[in-house]
């Protein structure tokens, strides 16, 4: 096969092999190697029983995994909205004329994106804290000492108040992708449309919307993705709790594997996770696509 092929083809096959290969140690053994123990009694040991599909049986009916499943689906809607919305209307106010120092705007805005999200854990579990908090702080201040309380405690607002350090964290990076793609718009149909006397939210909603929707379909798609696996901040903050109120399937999953030392039906919890991630994110292009034909 490979003697059919071009000397120059060779050079770029073998270049672009390597990264293939790469890929495919990396997501797709894990994931084959995961699905392959899902079908086993397996504690982690050098021993293990093969038991069909009962860790499957036991997923469908764990209550905590669809518990931690939901609390997933909070954080895409709530990102989607918080970190893609709110980017797409600062990035909105960044491009006013009246507005100077954009570059130090884009520059401040994307540096949270940088920062890892366990310190970003902890930044907001010291927001959050109790006695030295700076929420708690703010409402003494201000005369409202009969709310403070135990944030991360509260378990009506537990899900809220994890999904704020996330949406703090990436609207930057949304800003850079959606300031990138509006800065790639012909600026002769900004003027145009300014002459026919449209403002800034006409402008928006009939030019910028329709122009940008792939790359606001891709900022889906990487929302919808990063908040299935959520994990690291919501370890450092809250651990799951109060009780299972702020668990998410990457962490219940992590639990199951490496606390209880389950590794079959966390090797089970982990292929569920794949497969919802899929579905979830196939679902929400398939709902974007149709209300953007519609709006069209």
């Amino acid at each position: 096969m490979l003697s059919s092929i071009k000397p120059k083809n060779r050079v770029i096959f073998a270049f672009l092999s390597i990264p293939v290969l790469f890929y495919v140690f990396a997501v797709f053994i894990p994931l084959l190697t995961a699905a392959f123990y899902s079908f086993f009694n397996w504690k982690g040991g050098p021993h293990k029983t093969f038991n069909g599909i009962q860790n499957y049986k036991d997923l469908i009916k764990d209550s905590i995994f669809w518990q931690s499943f939901s609390h997933n689906i909070y954080l895409v809607a709530a990102c989607i909205i918080g970190q893609i919305g709110l980017a797409f209307i600062i990035v909105l106010l960044i491009n006013l004329k009246p507005v100077r120092l954009k570059v130090i705007h884009r520059t401040f805005g994307f540096f949270p994106s940088t920062i890892a999200a366990v310190s970003i854990g902890y930044i907001w579990t010291m927001v959050y804290d109790y006695r030295r908090g700076l929420l708690n702080w703010f409402l003494t201040l201000i005369g409202r000492s009969d709310d403070v309380k135990v944030w991360l405690n509260e378990p009506k607002l537990v899900m809220l108040l994890v999904a704020i350090p996330l949406i703090w964290q990436w609207i930057g990076y949304y800003m850079v992708i959606i300031l990138s793609a509006i800065s790639s718009i012909d600026k002769e149909i900004f003027e145009v449309s300014e002459l026919d006397g449209a403002n800034a939210f006409q402008q928006a909603i009939y030019i910028i919307i329709p122009l940008i929707k792939n790359t606001l379909l891709v900022c889906i798609t990487l929302c919808v993705a990063g908040n299935m696996k959520a994990f690291d901040h919501i370890y450092v903050m809250t651990a799951g709790g109060p009780g299972n109120d702020s668990m998410v399937m990457a962490l219940y999953g992590y639990k199951i594997s490496f606390v209880q030392q389950n590794m079959g039906y966390g090797s089970a919890i982990s292929v569920g996770i794949f497969i919802l991630s899929l579905l979830v994110i196939g679902g929400t292009r398939l709902i974007v696509n149709f209300v953007s034909e519609k709006s069209s």
